[in-house]
C-alpha cells in the first residue's frame, strides 16, 4: 500500500487556493514557536491564520508560560505578509492527565501520543467550526519525532466529524524542519529538548 503524500496534497490544495485568488482563513494548532517559524512563514501568503496554543500534556505550568510568550514574541518580531492572531487556551493539565491515566509506562511515540495527539486536535477542529473557520491544522507535523500519518489521519476524521476542512500536511518535507532550525537561530528561539509532557521529558534525560 503506497504511503499517501501529504506534503504533495498541501501543495495541490494551495494551488486552488491561489487559483480562487481568495484568501481562506486557518485555525493552525501551534505547539511551540520553533515549530511554527516555518509553517508561518510558508502559510501566511495564503491564509489569514489565527495560531491556537492548546497544549495540556506541557508540564510544568512554567514551561507553557515560557512557550506561549516565545509564540507571541515570534509573531510580533517575524516579518510576515498578513497578521497573525494567537488564542492561547487556559492551562488544565488535568486534560492530558486523564487520558494518560493507566499508561504512564508506555514508551514515547505510542497509545498516549496519538491520543494526546487527537485531543489537542478535537479542540482545534471544535473552535475552528464555532469560529467559522475554512480550515484547520497544526504544526506538529514539522517535527521529525511526530506521526504525520496518525495527525492526518486524525485531521481527516475530524473534518469528517466537525465539517470543516482539514489542512492535510507534512511540514517538515522539503527542508521544512531545517529551516524550523534555521529560524529559531534567527529569532533566537527556545528550544525545548523534549515534547512538553512529563513522560517525554523523562524520556529525553534517559536518552541523555
Amino acid at each position: 500500500m503506497n504511503k499517501i503524500n501529504y506534503s504533495l496534497l498541501l501543495e495541490e490544495e494551495i494551488a486552488k487556493i491561489k487559483k480562487s485568488g481568495q484568501r481562506k482563513s486557518l485555525l493552525l494548532h501551534a505547539c511551540c514557536a520553533p515549530c511554527s517559524s516555518y509553517v508561518l512563514e510558508y502559510l501566511s501568503s495564503f491564509f489569514d491564520i489565527t495560531l491556537y496554543f492548546y497544549n495540556p500534556n506541557i508540564s510544568p505550568a512554567e514551561e507553557f508560560k515560557f512557550r506561549e510568550d516565545e509564540l507571541r514574541r515570534l509573531i510580533g518580531e517575524m516579518p510576515l505578509p498578513s497578521e497573525v492572531k494567537l488564542f492561547a487556551a487556559y492551562y488544565d493539565p488535568s486534560e492530558f492527565e486523564a487520558i494518560s491515566r493507566g499508561r504512564e509506562a508506555l514508551d514515547e511515540g505510542g497509545e498516549r501520543c496519538y491520543d494526546c495527539y487527537k485531543l489537542r486536535l478535537r479542540s482545534t477542529a471544535d473552535i475552528a467550526k464555532r469560529g467559522g473557520f475554512d480550515y484547520f491544522c497544526t504544526t506538529l507535523s514539522i517535527s521529525p519525532y511526530k506521526n504525520a500519518e496518525w495527525l492526518n489521519s486524525i485531521g481527516k476524521e475530524l473534518s469528517e466529524e466537525y465539517g470543516v476542512a482539514y489542512l492535510y500536511s507534512d511540514f517538515k518535507k522539503k527542508n521544512g524542519y531545517k529551516r524550523s532550525c534555521e529560524l529559531s537561530e534567527i529569532y533566537s528561539l527556545y528550544r525545548q529538548d523534549y515534547c512538553g509532557c512529563e513522560f517525554s521529558k523523562k524520556a529525553a534525560e534517559k536518552k541523555k
